[in-house]
């Protein structure tokens, strides 16, 4: 599964120009739109990309061509009705991912991993197969693809080592996957064909054809398996990868299990993708996050956007990890580390628990430790890491520490963030903002932590380091480092003031319809911190509509914690939170030490009460 890439994409018309669009999606459901925001569709009557118009819910051809002006009245950013896109989803799910075979790909129904065949330790070796077309001619050979696959200190084109090189970093050298490269192999009809027919088994063909290939000496046999198989099958194809829906779109990179027998040796999964042009073109990302699939069984980490059927996207984990959309940085050379927390799922670190009172020094690269801070729920847990500006983190959208919350029972289509329904790896984005719940972008500035004195993360800042269930699963971090090779920092316990608590019970009559109604203080110390502010409030009355109540800060500042409302109803008990009480959170400050004031007014007459306690906390 790879989703649309972020840079717009190059079509060719039957006129012979060359235009851009925009993808979005992934192979199961995707949209097209014109660089500057009109849907397109391609039409099979002109044989071209045309303007996109919606009718009964569902997309329409305008025939006007998008290379020509849109037409008038045309809206931008049209999308298919939520039911229309659920179909599409569920019909496209059903031919790449029948569920006797690959399951779910969000959900890691094997402890948090696809189920089927593992292949993450060891010496693994695949077979790549380079295609062309009746039209298009690679343009490239296997000289230029064989050290993409297995160079030990590959740098051309930009690349930020090769695929085996990759896979050998981010297991900490327990997977060696290597690649035997042939090709290229000429396919019998043109490249839009096979955007509607599967080339797979005709391309495997072709290449025990022309290069006397024995898959034998690709297969393995497992434990239990009635015979030998195939691991993994990579196809690049000529030319840049189609994100179109020219027809059944299979040539929108993906991977699949395509089962048939060759003598004593099955064929199990495979992906494709586009090669490019030419050798410049060349590009690791993609291949390692289908390979992530193919051999360690990584679910993606993002959002599907219909399967779930809330018609929500979200960006799931984002660039930040490789089976996000990290596998498009640096122009798909450059691609994102793959997480902790699935490289803890398959196997490959080594635990430091996260202890209180203890300070750590995190190095960037370390791929074969997980500093782990566990809850009272076996499958939920924190990771932290060093993701800085280095190696393959160069291009991320923001550098410092991650935290991520981690749940196997979890999905990452789940954005709600609730006990049943969260992510199962979700980064808890430092200013707060939750963008990446929200689809608003894939990663930006202000995810990850930096430069931080005191307390950053607890169960009480924003983000919190709660349990999903809202329980505090007890990780406190303090005092981050800047960024770089190395990083810095502190685990609980807290070592900022705890809050400040008082409590009274004044008893006291509250004046009846009179405006200057009833004054009670409290007095906190110099230098508490105001940062939140709880209060409580216990009146008994006849009639609580009659009643308003404001508190007043040391500085004289005041607000209205409760307007008259409740009509006939008796008494109140009430709880004021600056976290959930805008108003309130005016109030607060770094120091909220001196004289605070709770005034309550009784504004209409005969029905009387008085104010029984209240009580305040400041922290």
């Amino acid at each position: 599964m790879s989703k649309a890439p972020p840079e717009p994409f190059a079509v060719h018309l039957p006129s012979g120009d060359r235009l851009l669009l925009r993808a979005f999606g992934d192979e199961f459901a995707s949209r097209l739109e014109t660089v500057d925001g009109y849907a397109a569709i391609y039409d099979d009557a002109s044989k071209s990309y045309v303007y996109a118009t919606l009718e009964d819910g569902a997309y329409v051809s305008t025939g006007v061509s998008v290379a020509a002006p849109a037409p008038e009245g045309l809206a931008k950013h049209l999308r298919e009705a939520p039911l229309i896109r659920q179909h599409r989803f569920t019909s496209r799910y059903g031919e790449l991912r029948p569920a006797e075979t690959d399951g779910l790909e969000t959900f890691g129904h094997n402890a948090g991993l696809l189920t089927g065949r593992q292949r993450s330790h060891g010496a693994v070796r695949g077979l790549t197969i380079l295609v062309e077309f009746d039209d298009v001619r690679a343009g490239m050979s296997t000289d230029d693809l064989e050290p993409l696959m297995n160079a030990d200190d590959y740098r051309r084109h930009g690349n930020f080592g090769s695929v085996r090189n990759y896979f050998q970093v981010m297991s900490a050298g327990k997977l060696d996957y290597t690649n035997s490269v042939v090709g290229p192999v000429r396919l019998s009809r043109d490249k839009a064909y096979y955007d509607q027919h599967l080339l797979v088994e005709e391309a495997i063909q072709c290449a025990i054809d022309e290069f006397n290939l024995d898959l034998e000496d690709f297969a393995t046999q497992l434990p239990g398996e009635p015979r030998k198989i195939v691991d993994a099958i990579n196809i690049l194809y000529a030319g840049e990868s189609w994100y179109t829906r020219t027809g059944n779109g299979n040539l929108w990179p993906h991977n699949h299990r395509f089962v048939k027998r060759f003598g004593d040796v099955e064929t199990g999964l495979y992906m494709l993708t586009g090669a490019g042009n030419s050798a410049a073109g060349l590009r690791i990302g993609t291949i390692c996050h289908e390979n992530g699939h193919l051999l360690c069984r990584f679910p993606d980490i993002y959002d599907y956007g219909n399967r779930d059927q809330d018609d929500r996207e979200s960006e799931g984990i984002g660039y930040y990890c490789l089976m996000g959309a990290g596998n498009h940085l640096g122009y798909r050379a450059v691609p994102a580390p793959i997480c902790a927390y699935l490289r803890r799922l398959a196997g490959w670190t080594t635990d430091v628990v996260l202890e209180p009172g203890q300070s750590y020094q995190l190095r960037h690269g370390d791929y074969g430790i997980a500093y782990l801070h566990a809850t009272d729920r076996p499958s939920e847990y924190f990771l932290v890491e060093n993701r800085s500006a280095v190696g393959f983190d160069r291009y991320l959208p923001d550098h410092g520490l991650a935290v991520l919350h981690c749940d196997t029972l979890g999905s990452n289509e789940w954005q709600d963030g609730t006990q049943w329904r969260h992510y199962q790896c979700a980064l808890l984005q430092a200013d707060g903002k939750k963008e990446l719940e929200g689809n608003l972008n894939r990663g930006a500035a202000g995810d990850l932590y930096r430069d931080r004195t005191g307390v950053f993360l607890s169960g009480d800042t924003t983000p919190n380091s709660r349990a999903w269930n809202g329980s505090r699963s007890g990780l406190i971090l303090r005092d981050c480092s800047t960024p770089g090779e190395t990083m810095t920092v502190a685990v609980g316990p807290e070592t900022a003031p705890q809050p400040e608590y008082q409590e009274a019970y004044p008893f006291e009559p509250i004046p009846d319809d009179a405006e200057q109604g009833l004054e009670v203080t409290m007095e906190f110390p110099a230098g508490t911190s105001a940062q939140r502010i709880q209060v409580w409030v216990e009146i008994v009355h006849t009639w609580r509509e009659d009643l308003q109540l404001h508190l007043r800060a040391p500085n004289g500042s005041s607000v209205v914690l409760r307007r008259r409302h409740g009509g006939s109803g008796d008494d109140i008990r009430e709880t004021y939170d600056s976290e959930d009480h805008a108003t309130l959170g005016k109030l607060t400050a770094d120091d909220g030490g001196g004289t605070w004031t709770l005034w309550v007014r009784d504004l209409a007459a005969r029905d009387v009460g008085q104010l029984e306690a209240w009580a305040m906390q400041l922290g």
